[in-house]
């Protein structure tokens, strides 16, 4: 909105409103004010919270200061998607076709981890939403996803990037070139099943990370940042000509989606920062999870997810080790065996003992040195 209000003022020579032409100026103002709003604003949500009595409840696991954590408010997922939808309506351009995608892919997955957590709290139903409901809701997403990216390309070729080659591009309609007249359409339904099941998997496996005070928000803010600068240097021609990257005219608009995804996450670590005051919920996990899933998409840079977003896909792993084997086991042996001590894999640890600040403290660290890595496959071929 105000990137609209200030063109037209750029245009009757109000001075300084050039400056909004400029995608940095934007993101750093977008990032400034997603902190404020999380921080300061977020404060008062929790207030809220409290009074209406929205707070956790708890299993006892047997894991250390578990129990401490009953009654923390819980669904401050809200904090983190308002800290992101508003400084995108003010700073980006709404004209963007890939700005639009992304605050759908935000409202859209919100609502159904609201939905999930309503029904936790206001149902008393510890289970939640049904996991078909929300495997519909994500499936859902990917097809819209899919579509609209199919009428943005023209139903040409689907190009992503693969990392640490020279030739670095690659369509997905070569899979499909043996199908001769239906290679195009058959390339496009395998792509929707590709992104089906990387914004199925990356949700969930950012659902299941966050399970400690800080965790998921702590491991989300690098990948936020890295986001924001791939889709700036992809959308600016300078920048992609010298790194040898694939050119998309205007997605360096992300960049603002971008750098306000990475101000909602750092501002809710001021509040869920151990000891929590406030936890995300299913309503702000499922959607952190599903923003990386579209904005790698978009960006055409997927095939990077399992380097930086490796910490959500070992946390799904780990879990799905671990029910996998203990099915087999009960099946075979009649008792089931267990690969972990307890999953997610952050529990694991929890149960050797190994305190929760520091369990969080060195995935972030992981979490970081991921998103170095990922930035490093632009130079590294």
């Amino acid at each position: 909105m105000l990137y609209d209000l200030f063109e037209y003022l750029s245009g009757v020579d109000f001075p300084g409103a050039g400056v909004f032409q400029y995608v940095t100026f934007r993101a750093a103002m977008a990032a400034i004010v997603s902190l404020y709003l999380s921080i300061y604003v977020g404060k008062r949500v929790i207030a809220k919270l409290r009074r209406l009595q929205i707070g956790e409840t708890v299993r006892d696991l047997g894991l250390d200061g578990q129990l401490s954590k009953k009654g923390t408010p819980t669904m401050g997922g809200i904090i983190i998607i308002s800290a992101i939808v508003i400084p995108v309506l003010l700073f980006a351009r709404l004209s963007n076709p890939y700005t639009i995608i992304m605050l759908v892919t935000t409202l859209w997955l919100g609502a159904l981890g609201f939905a999930d957590d309503y029904i936790k709290v206001f149902k008393k139903d510890k289970e939640g939403l049904h996991g078909k409901f929300k495997i519909i809701g994500q499936v859902g997403l990917g097809v819209i996803v899919a579509v609209s990216l199919y009428f943005l390309n023209g139903g040409d070729s689907i190009l992503t990037t693969i990392p640490f080659f020279k030739v670095s591009e690659f369509d997905y309609m070569w899979l499909t070139a043996w199908a001769g007249d239906y290679a195009t359409i058959l390339g496009w339904i395998l792509f929707g099943f590709i992104v089906i099941f990387i914004v199925t998997g990356v949700s969930n496996g950012a659902n299941l990370t966050d399970g400690l005070d800080g965790l998921a928000a702590g491991t989300t803010a690098p990948i936020a940042g890295t986001l924001a600068v791939l889709a700036y240097v992809s959308g600016n021609h300078i920048w992609a000509d010298y790194l040898d990257i694939m050119y998309i005219a205007g997605i360096e608009e992300l960049a603002i989606f971008g750098a306000a995804f990475f101000g909602a996450t750092v501002g809710f670590l001021w509040h869920n920062s151990f000891p929590a005051q406030v936890f995300m919920g299913d309503t702000g996990s499922l959607t952190i999870g599903g923003i990386v899933a579209v904005f790698a998409i978009i960006i055409h840079k997927e095939l990077l997810l399992p380097i930086l977003a490796g910490i959500f896909m070992v946390e799904a792993l780990s879990t799905m080790i671990q029910v996998s084997y203990f099915k087999y086991t009960k099946k075979r042996f009649g008792e089931g065996r267990r690969v972990f001590l307890m999953s997610p894999l952050h529990h694991h640890y929890q149960k050797k003992g190994v305190p929760e600040t520091k369990i969080v403290a060195r995935f972030w660290l992981i979490g970081i040195l991921l998103a170095l890595v990922t930035l490093a496959t632009l130079k590294i071929r």
